[in-house]
């Protein structure tokens, strides 16, 4: 009589039906490495093979059970062990019983619900995943296999620039304008500044894209802020009336779009981060937090879609409240 976990007599493989066909996508793994991925919308159909093979024909597997699951879990990284089911479909394949042959089991899931983009990041991570397990009396057979799910959304009707003036008192009277409040992950933020008054000697200025990732409620909110861009509108001292463009490329950056209240459990935010350095090394900063929206073309054969909502944000709970400020 052979074991699991000792003889490791039998082995599980899963494979998706329109593997051949289906497009892969790169996507970060928790060690910060990246490997791809087959890549799913909400709404449509997953299906494969679950793959049972016998290491020794003829030789007696007895099993309780054999299913697969389809999940979608979040996992904060600080409460590692306990994971947070948003979806959880099961399909039993196979009563208990016993083997002698390899076997193999064609499973389908309809029309699956996919409300959220995939995301790895700092302290959390949303994951969905196929997993076939075969119950056994001492240990289990588990297989998973990871997908990438990409959110579809549509192009706001209403989409106004940001314009503001900012200034330290006397000092300093800035206006800057973008050309929208919410791009897709592969646009051009336009803009301009205007410099209205200048009375402090400033010599550098740059724009930072700063991805704000809040997880937990109440008193057990983390906050981590990661600098994603950093480009540089002037090297030098501007003065009175001078207006300098702003052109920033998204597409070469690691984004994913906004993500708010995620099943209660994480949010994504964005902000442009103006940046300015006097002569004297003083810091002075306006943070304006602007959304990403995941803009994608439907795949040809792709099936059924739900319809859903468009998924651009709604207005930022810090948009446009800060006042420009001198950094600590």
């Amino acid at each position: 009589m052979s074991f699991f976990g000792f003889g490791q007599s039998a082995e599980v493989e899963l494979v998706l039906s329109d593997a051949e066909s289906r497009r892969r996508v790169e996507h970060k793994t928790e060690e910060g490495k990246k490997e791809k991925y087959f890549l799913f919308y909400d709404g449509e159909t997953v299906s494969g093979r679950v793959i049972l093979t016998l290491k020794h024909p003829n030789r007696r597997l007895e099993h309780q059970g054999i299913k697969v699951e389809f999940i979608g879990q979040i996992e904060l990284y600080y409460d590692r062990g306990n994971h947070h089911e948003f979806v959880s479909l099961v399909k039993d394949l196979a009563r208990p019983g016993e083997f002698t042959q390899s076997q193999i089991f064609d499973f389908e899931f309809t029309h699956v619900e996919k409300p959220y983009e995939s995301y790895t990041g700092q302290n959390v991570k949303l994951r969905y995943f196929l997993r076939a397990t075969v119950s056994r009396r001492l240990n289990d057979v588990v297989k998973e296999m990871d997908i990438v799910v990409h959110t579809l959304s549509t192009y706001p009707e209403l989409n106004s620039s940001i314009k503001m003036e900012v200034g330290i008192e006397d000092c300093l009277h800035i206006e800057f304008e973008y050309n929208k409040s919410k791009y897709h992950l592969k646009d051009v933020i336009v803009g301009k500044i205007y410099f209205l008054l200048v009375r402090i000697k400033i010599k550098h200025m740059e724009i930072d894209i700063i991805k704000r990732e809040t997880t937990g409620t109440g008193p057990n909110v983390y906050h981590e802020n990661d600098t994603i861009a950093k480009y540089e509108i002037m090297d030098g001292a501007p003065v009175r009336g001078e207006s300098i463009p702003i052109r920033l490329f998204l597409a070469g950056y690691e984004l994913t779009p906004t993500m708010r209240d995620i099943n209660k459990k994480f949010s994504v935010r964005y902000y442009l981060n103006l940046v300015l350095i006097d002569e004297e090394e003083r810091r002075y900063f306006k943070q304006q937090c602007f959304a990403l929206l995941s803009l994608m073309q439907l795949p040809v054969a792709m099936g059924r879609i739900c319809p859903r909502r468009p998924l651009g944000s709604p207005p930022c709970p810090d948009h446009g409240e800060e006042t420009f400020r001198k950094a600590a």
